[in-house]
Order: structure tokens, then C-alpha cells, then sequence
């Protein structure tokens, strides 16, 4: 199989250089930036790129940013992620792109077969992620799914209030009464934190994050 690696650290690369032909495969090109990457993939055509994720100039995303290139250029060469950290929103990034995507954190590879694997399944489409980028994305998940907090009666008063249905109407079809209504959808403004103004305005805005979730 052959690999083009980048990662700024020159012992970190050599390392890696040595860790990847001693796991099957043929390290084609290594290089230190995001650009570098993007032209080392475009001249050797690699099954997959190993990337950090925070290289120079800024350390932050560049390593994402390349690789979000190579997917748009070069959407057959599988990317597999080493980072020393778990980048909830690059991971994100990288899995919408599609398959053949993988992210391991570094202290994490200790074996070579789990290396070469996770390069057999990157290069054949597949996904690999580390157990705790998994929980990561999971708990980010859950913070950010608007409806966590809610009760099923409540979902089920949100979703006849994104059907259109009247406060009488919600009572009618749940069978129950005007102020457990009331009640319940003074829960879900709370549970959403949508502060207190017009209630049609708030209808909307809780509406409006049943739709997001």
C-alpha cells in the first residue's frame, strides 16, 4: 500500500515513517506542511494520506483543511488522521466527507496490526475511529441535539405545535387538558432556553429546533 505522510515534527515523521513500513506499508512521500500534502498526493496518487491535524503555519486546522482538498481532488485516497487530540469538529468535518476516513490518536497505536488494519480499512472505504474520538462525538452530539432535554409528552406537544395545531387542539388530540398543555409547552420554552417574549414568537423558535432535531 502506498502512503504519503505529513507531520511537521521531523522526529515524529521519521518515526512514523519507520512505523508505517514496518506495519505493510510503502511511505511514497513525507512532508512537513498542508500544501506540501495536497502536492504529494497529486504527484504520487497514494491509496491513503496520514495527517496531523495541526501543522504550520498556524497549528490549528491545516491538516483538516488538506484533507478536505484531497477528498474534493482525490476522492479515492483514503485519509487517516494520527492527532495527539480529539478534534470533535475536524472528525465531524472529515466524516461528512465520506468514506474511506480514519482518525487514531497517537499515544493510542501501540500495536502494528491495529495500524495496518486501520490502513486496510481506510483504503477500502471503510472507517476507523479511536473508542474515545467516538465518546467525544457522542457527548457533542448530545450537547447540541436542541430535543435532548425533553420529555416524550413534550416531543409529542412540540411536534403537533410544528404541525400548525392550536393549544385547544394539542389538548384535544392528546387528551388532555388546557393547562397541561400550558404546562407542558412552559417546559419545553424552558427546557430549549427560549426566554419569555411574544408566545408566537417563541412557538416559532421551538418549532423551529424540532426541525433541527
Amino acid at each position: 500500500m502506498r502512503v504519503v505522510l505529513a507531520e511537521d515534527s521531523v522526529l515524529l515523521r521519521e518515526g512514523l515513517v519507520r512505523l508505517l513500513e514496518e506495519a505493510g506499508a510503502t511511505v511514497v512521500a513525507a512532508v512537513g506542511d498542508g500544501t506540501e500534502l495536497v502536492a504529494a498526493v497529486a504527484e504520487h496518487e497514494p491509496e491513503v494520506a496520514v495527517v496531523d491535524v495541526r501543522m504550520p503555519p498556524s497549528f490549528t486546522d491545516e491538516g483538516l483543511r488538506a484533507s478536505l482538498e484531497i477528498r474534493r481532488t482525490h476522492p479515492k485516497v483514503g485519509i487517516l488522521v494520527l492527532s495527539q487530540y480529539v478534534e470533535e469538529s475536524y472528525a465531524t468535518d472529515l466524516l461528512e466527507a465520506g468514506g474511506g476516513v480514519g482518525y487514531l490518536l497517537k499515544d493510542r497505536v501501540s500495536k502494528l496490526t491495529d495500524l495496518a488494519d486501520a490502513l486496510q480499512r481506510v483504503a477500502a472505504g471503510g472507517t476507523v475511529l479511536d473508542p474515545e474520538v467516538v465518546s467525544a462525538l457522542l457527548t457533542k452530539r448530545r450537547r447540541k441535539d436542541p430535543l435532548a432535554g425533553l420529555s416524550r409528552r413534550e416531543r409529542e406537544v412540540l411536534e403537533l405545535m410544528a404541525q400548525g395545531r392550536t393549544n385547544t387542539a394539542i389538548g384535544r388530540l392528546m387528551v388532555i387538558t388546557q393547562g397541561a398543555v400550558e404546562k407542558h409547552i412552559s417546559s419545553i420554552f424552558t427546557k430549549l432556553e427560549l426566554p419569555p417574549s411574544s408566545d408566537d414568537h417563541r412557538r416559532v423558535m421551538a418549532v423551529l429546533a424540532w426541525m433541527e432535531g
